[in-house]
Parts: structure tokens; sequence; C-alpha cells
């Protein structure tokens, strides 16, 4: 059959809105509190707290500033090493140079491409000294946390949850963004949840979280004027972008189902290619199935040549590479995406120490160098997601 572009652009993963949203906001304006003070703010928090339970939610303006508080409350100082999952986005990296901390970059592992357990009791007997983990579920998958948790734990170590990409899921039964001393998640625009930005710091401890509120609005002491002890932040969420989120919350459950509707599609229509979907442990955790995730198998990948900031291939019947399927699908007008390039392979951080579970070996390197980001939107008809399918079938003709 022919398949003709898409009238309309089908995203990777765009924002959801119910109407809600411009509800909470309407109230916003309409009752002047415009600023990081409010109900929609209050409301959020405690929505959080109760869907995930835990003690303390802080609104924020972003998940990156809220990984940039728990590394402020790990007690980062400069020249200290922090171990931090290796392949993800920048943001989880970014807030430990903020304090001139040193990120150790610990390899994945295939089962769940994220965090390596193996590598990480490796990167301790290398850096013994190191005394905070930051640890990421990516694009929605859980980690080992058990495993993860009980090393930290074994090397007197702090553990940070990054859960940005994973607000739904679990790993057996509990919410992800639980079980670190400080955990993130966020509201990014493309995100299971948005606010077009925001983010909260999680926590259980009392302390930590006064002491973020404080660091988000300035360090005001209380005082009759503007008295300033500690140093401040201005990264406190607005009361408008709680609005979104506050509309946005209650369908948390249903946009999870979508994405796993979508995971599920993905994979009945690709069987019998030379292909897998981004894996999990269904024993142990449930995705929120953020994004749906390929990875081309090593006997099927035609040559493909990478650098920096270029990438070619060369076509062989029967193979593909991550290249030709995203332009072939860019072609269809909708969007994928390659995998995260490894931070040990960003021209900022090729410095920065590596650790694999193995010498020479490179996990993340392999699932970048093969994989891709599918089309994930919630708005992606089956029609839709039917001629992605047959758009990638036919790049292994």
């Amino acid at each position: 059959m022919e398949l003709k572009p898409f009238a309309k652009r089908v995203w990777l993963s765009s924002p959801t809105m119910h109407g809600e949203e411009l509800a909470y906001m309407t109230e916003a304006y309409e009752t002047n509190w415009m600023s990081t003070i409010g109900e929609n703010i209050n409301r959020c928090e405690e929505s959080i707290c109760r869907l995930l339970g835990c003690r303390h939610a802080v609104a924020l303006s972003a998940g990156t500033a809220a990984l940039h508080m728990a590394v402020k409350l790990a007690g980062v100082k400069p020249g200290d090493k922090v171990l931090c999952t290796d392949m993800t986005f920048a943001a989880t990296v970014n807030p430990i140079v903020y304090e001139f901390g040193e990120p150790v970059f610990v390899d994945c592992e295939r089962e769940t491409w994220n965090m390596d357990p193996a590598a990480l009791e490796r990167a301790f007997a290398l850096y013994p000294e190191a005394k905070v983990v930051i640890l990421v579920h990516l694009y929605g998958t859980p980690a080992k946390i058990d495993e993860i948790r009980a090393i930290c734990q074994a090397h007197g170590a702090t553990l940070i949850e990054d859960a940005a990409e994973s607000l739904g899921a679990t790993y057996k039964g509990r919410p992800t963004g639980t079980f670190g001393a400080f955990n993130v998640i966020s509201f990014n625009g493309n995100k299971i949840i948005t606010g077009s930005s925001g983010g909260m710091l999680l926590t259980d401890d009392d302390a930590a979280a006064a002491k973020v509120r404080k660091w988000s609005t300035q360090s005001r002491e209380a005082a009759p004027w503007y008295q300033h002890e500690d140093l401040g932040y201005n990264y406190r969420m607005s009361n408008v972008i709680a609005g979104v989120v506050r509309g946005q919350l209650p369908w948390l459950e249903n946009h999870v189902a979508r994405k796993k509707e979508i995971y599920r599609r993905y994979q009945e229509g690709l069987k019998g290619l030379p292909v897998s979907l981004n894996p999990y442990l269904p024993e142990i955790m449930e995705p929120n199935f953020w994004l749906s995730c390929l990875l081309i198998d090593e006997t099927a990948m035609c040559p493909q040549e990478r650098t920096d900031t270029t990438v070619s291939y060369i076509t062989e019947p029967g193979k593909s590479c991550p290249t030709q399927i995203l332009e072939t699908l860019s072609a269809l007008n909708a969007e994928g995406r390659p995998i995260w390039k490894p931070m040990h392979l960003q021209p900022i951080y090729r410095s920065n120490a590596f650790v694999s579970a193995c010498e020479g070996g490179d996990v993340g390197a392999d699932i970048f160098r093969r994989g891709l980001c599918l089309p994930s939107d919630h708005k992606m008809t089956d029609e839709q997601q039917d001629a992605i399918i047959e758009t990638i079938r036919r790049c292994f003709d």
C-alpha cells in the first residue's frame, strides 16, 4: 500500500490537555495568585504526596531545579565524586557540576537499560570516597532498585532518584520516586503529566523539605525585611503552571494506560523483524511506558557512521539503522529521536571517569548506536501507528 505523509505531524510525546487545566489556570488569574504562592501549588503538592505515598513534595520550576536541590541536600562539595547513570539526558548530570562536584558515569545493563548494579559495585571499588549516587529510570522503566539501594547502603552513600521520566511507574508495587533519600519528578512539556514546565523534589525528610522551600525562594529569613544568611535560588513553581499540573494529575492512570497500549501495538506490529523494544522485568516492575524505543539486532544493522554533529549510512537489503528509520519516519511526518547519547560520549564530559561492569565494556554506547525512540504520542491514532509500523518494516526490505 502507498504510505502518504500524515497531514498533521505525529509527535514523539506531546502534551495532552483535557480542559481542567485551563479552569485552574483561570482560577489563578481571577484570584490574582499569579506568583509562586497559591492554591494550585498547595493542591499539587498534596496530590503528589497522596499519589506516591511520600511525606513531602516541593513544587519547583523544573525537574532540573529539583535535582539541583537534591544534590545540595546530599551535601555534594567541590571535588566530590558522584556516581550517576550514564545513558540519560544532561539535566541529570549538570546539577552535580553546579555544585562543583565531579560526575563518574556508571554504565547501563541490557535487561532494563538502566544503571547496572555490577557496574555500580565496580565504581565504588574504584572510587570508595563517593557518597552520592544519582539513579535514572530511563524512558519510564524502573531500574533494579533493590540491588542498587543495597549497594548504596553498604557503601554509606545517599541515593538520589531521578524519576523525571517515570511518574506512574512502580517497582514491586511501589511508585518510583519514593526509594531515594531525595527524589525528583518532572512536568516538562513532553512528560506523561505536564505543566509545560515544572518539577518536584520528593522526600520523607522534614528538615530537607524545609530547606528546599527556603532555598528555592531566595533563602529569605523570618525577619521584617529581606534578610539572607544562605545562598538562595528563584526555583519555586508558579501558581499558573501548577494549575496545568493540577488539571493533569487526575489523568495519570489514563495516560499510562494509553502509553502501554502504544507499546503493545508496536510489539505486535513489529513481530518477525530483527528488532526488540526497550525491555523491562514484568515480574517486579511496571513501567509507565512514556516512550516506546526500538533496538535493532546487531546482525541487521547496515553501516552507520556518526560524528559529534553528523551521521551517514549505507543501505543494505534486509538491514537498516536508526538514522534510516528516523529519516523515513520524518518523511511520513512523524517524529522519532535517537536514544540518549551516553554522557561519557558527550564532548563536555569526555574527560570524566566511566565505569562498566567489565573492563572495556560499554553497553550504553551499543544501545545508542542501535536504538531509537519511536513516536509515542497519546493522540496518535491506530491508523497512524499502523502506518508507522509499516514504514519501519519497509526499512528492512
